[in-house]
């Protein structure tokens, strides 16, 4: 089976359309493919943390990726930090990494703009998420269109590094997500959901409330038609919600447009509410039982140990190539 690496920060939270554009999609991947799903903490410290929320987040997002259905039997869960190979190797791909193609990159950039101090691990962040790719030979790199750029300088990295020592490491391809579900801001439906979002409003995180879900749809921007059609470009909010209600529940947008003719704003809002909340329920439920179980350490554990192996056996290889350390 070919392999798949897929790495997500324990910053914020993951909201409705993180769940529904990426970690569903793990779930059908796990059957398809050797599925590798890291919690990079490390990458989270590349700006300021509160030791104990991270902590807590590390553990909340570990649960929130079984919650939702991945199975420890078919993918193998684990936390960045817990395998010290990462860092390893991160070192070897800054060491051959340019500083003109780092300050490059889009991220660095937005993120360094107009600050008076920049941590050099912001500069370094791409040769780390290379390490974290290369390191288990990935075949293939779910990500969206902010880390494209990221995989592509994984890709120009191991390419540099197979030229220059040996044809150890696997060039990765990139998979983008496939034309479909794009959730938008609930308030503003021309941007993107984003956990970043300081209006919680926009948002629905795969823990809110029921309150809280009911509350954030019936405040979502629309229109004044008050007619429930799908047109992305003139009815933005309302197409918005009806993507995630189909999302969620899998009937066709057409099929549910049917349904909500003649039906006004408050109704139709109350429908996709109920939508939301009983497809959320038992993954809330679930993630609740795992949060504070002695198997969410076990699994995480099993998941560390077999990722060490394997990050190992590819580090020991990087290194022999280079000549570090005495022979073996």
């Amino acid at each position: 089976m070919k392999k798949i690496f897929s790495g997500v920060q324990p910053t914020g939270v993951v909201t409705i359309g993180n769940y529904i554009g990426a970690f569903r999609q793990f779930t059908t991947l796990q059957d398809e493919y050797d599925c590798l799903f890291c919690i990079v903490d490390q990458h989270a410290i590349t700006v300021p943390q509160d030791r104990l929320k991270l902590r807590e987040s590390i553990r909340s997002l570990a649960a929130l990726y079984l919650a939702v259905g991945i199975d420890p039997q078919k993918a193998t869960l684990f936390i960045q930090s817990e395998v010290p190979a990462h860092a390893q190797a991160g070192w070897i791909m800054q060491c051959i990494s340019y500083i003109g193609e780092l300050e490059r990159m889009t991220q660095f950039k937005d993120k360094s703009e107009g600050k008076d101090g920049v941590s050099a691990s912001l500069l370094t962040y791409p040769p780390l998420m290379a390490a974290d790719i290369l390191l288990y030979q990935t075949d293939i790199v779910p990500v969206g269109d902010d880390q494209k750029q990221h995989v592509e300088l994984t890709r120009d990295l191991a390419e540099r590094f197979n030229k220059r020592y040996n044809d150890i490491l696997t060039i990765p391809e990139i998979r983008l997500p496939k034309n479909g579900a794009r959730i938008k801001s609930l308030q503003d439906p021309l941007k993107k959901m984003s956990k970043s979002d300081p209006n919680k409003k926009s948002t629905i995180t795969l823990l809110d409330t029921p309150k809280e879900i009911e509350k954030k749809i019936k405040s979502a921007v629309t229109d004044s038609e008050g007619i429930v059609a799908f047109d992305v470009e003139n009815k933005p909010g309302v197409s918005n919600l009806l993507i995630i209600e189909s999302a969620l529940t899998g009937i066709s947008i057409e099929d549910l447009v049917s349904q909500y003719e003649g039906v006004g704003y408050g109704d139709f809002k109350a429908s996709v509410a109920k939508s939301v909340i009983d497809h959320l329920t038992p993954i809330q439920e679930r993630y609740e039982t795992l949060l504070h179980s002695e198997q969410l350490d076990d699994i995480l554990d099993e998941g560390a140990r077999k990722a060490n192996a394997m990050a190992l056996k590819t580090l020991k290889k990087m290194e022999n190539a280079m000549g570090l350390g005495r022979k073996r």
